[in-house]
């Protein structure tokens, strides 16, 4: 007769920002699915030992465990293929003034920043790394052309900028 064995489960997973990223991004597409409220929940857990601000945390976790409106969610769902796909996407994107212009960005990751969802990528325009604000975006069209490989973990978009560019050159 076999014996019940319990396997070891960690009841606090170790996870990097990005895969915490991934995670609410994925989240975020939910909505109000049958799973979206114990999933949300779960993540909540993975805050609960981060030594920071308190509101930095507040904000970033309600952002993380928010779902994203429609016409939101079909744009972060674009980047997110091509992501994993390693294709070039084009941004029709408003600036903090409104100013529109029309981007070929490298996505490389999504992140979230107190209360906003980034798209993180080489922008070809700017020949440099930049944040988009999915809410800044009016479009994302998904392209054939192959992005180059960048990895994440050296895009640093919330710090200086001769430090990020370093990271990549590195």
């Amino acid at each position: 007769m076999a014996e019940n064995v319990m396997l070891p489960i960690r009841t606090r997973p170790s996870l990097t920002a990005a895969e915490i990223a991934a995670l609410g991004l994925s989240l975020a597409h939910l909505g109000a699915g049958p799973q979206s409220a114990t999933a949300r929940r779960a993540l909540r857990h993975l805050f609960d030992d981060l030594e920071a601000e308190t509101d930095v945390i507040a904000t970033t976790l309600a952002t993380l465990t928010s779902p994203l409106d429609g016409a939101t969610a079909r744009r972060a769902r674009t980047a997110a293929i091509a992501i994993t796909a390693r294709l070039v996407v084009r941004l029709h994107y408003a600036d903090a003034r409104g100013d529109v212009t029309i981007r070929e960005v490298e996505p490389v990751t999504c992140l979230v920043h107190r209360e906003h969802w980034y798209l993180v990528g080489w922008c070809r325009m700017r020949q440099s790394i930049r944040a988009f604000r999915f809410d800044r975006m009016l479009a994302v069209e998904a392209t054939e052309i192959p992005a180059r490989p960048h990895r994440a973990d050296r895009f640093l978009p919330f710090q200086p900028r001769t430090r990020a560019v370093n990271a990549l050159t590195s």
